[in-house]
């Protein structure tokens, strides 16, 4: 139940959840890149990993670039702006 909460920005605080660190963000990106656990979601991958780089995780900035290449500019706002709730919610 709780990996819903994370994978979606509107409810990771929702249920009084500690919003995760580093790792678990990286690796929510990588879910999201590689499309383990479903479709592939390069909106949700690049915001995963935009927040794991400021809380310091050291491959996502690399990660972050090579999912905005497939992206276009409308689907990078789009996450920039999810990463901008996210923080607020956090």
């Amino acid at each position: 139940m709780a990996r819903f909460e994370l994978l979606d920005p509107s409810m990771a605080a929702a249920g009084g959840v500690v919003a995760p660190g580093a790792d678990i963000l990286f690796e929510l990106g990588m879910r999201c890149a590689s499309g383990r656990d479903g479709a592939v979601d390069l909106v949700a991958a690049h915001m995963y990993f935009n927040l794991a780089d400021q809380k310091g995780a050291e491959r996502a900035s690399f990660y972050r670039q090579e999912v905005a290449e497939q992206m276009s500019k409308t689907e990078i706002g789009k996450a920039l702006r999810a990463a901008r709730q996210w923080l607020t919610l956090h």
